[in-house]
């Protein structure tokens, strides 16, 4: 996981860049629920950045329910969420959510919606 961060002066927060980087390997399936994360400061020192950033970056992956953060042991890929009542609504706002992140980075919804069914295994042909 360590090897596969890279950060790039695209004038994207650094912070921004790692937090991506891991949910996207999350959401991949990279790494699976349970997986320890590397610690905050292997990342850092890896990396060359202040130790703040990837705090922060962790900070926003447990926000986002991705990551769990354990006092002492480490951060791990979170578990799946149960199903809820309001399933439908979180999916809308996570839905809109991905959007704006993906049109802040240049990226059209075809093409987000084109690698979301890539990633589902129903890519078109």
């Amino acid at each position: 996981m360590l090897r596969a961060l890279t950060l790039q002066d695209n004038g994207v927060p650094i912070y921004v860049q790692l937090r991506d980087q891991i949910a996207g390997a999350i959401g991949r399936g990279d790494l699976k629920a349970g997986a320890r994360l590397p610690t905050m400061r292997e990342v850092a020192v890896s990396l060359a950045v202040d130790l703040n950033t990837v705090q922060r970056a962790y900070a926003a992956l447990e926000e986002d329910g991705l990551v769990t953060m354990v006092q002492g042991r480490g951060s791990f890929v979170a578990d799946p969420a149960p199903p809820s009542r309001s399933r439908s609504a979180e999916i809308r706002t996570l839905a809109a959510k991905v959007a704006a992140q993906a049109q802040a980075a240049g990226v059209s919804l075809d093409e987000l919606a084109e690698a979301l069914r890539h990633l589902s295994g129903r890519a078109a042909p």
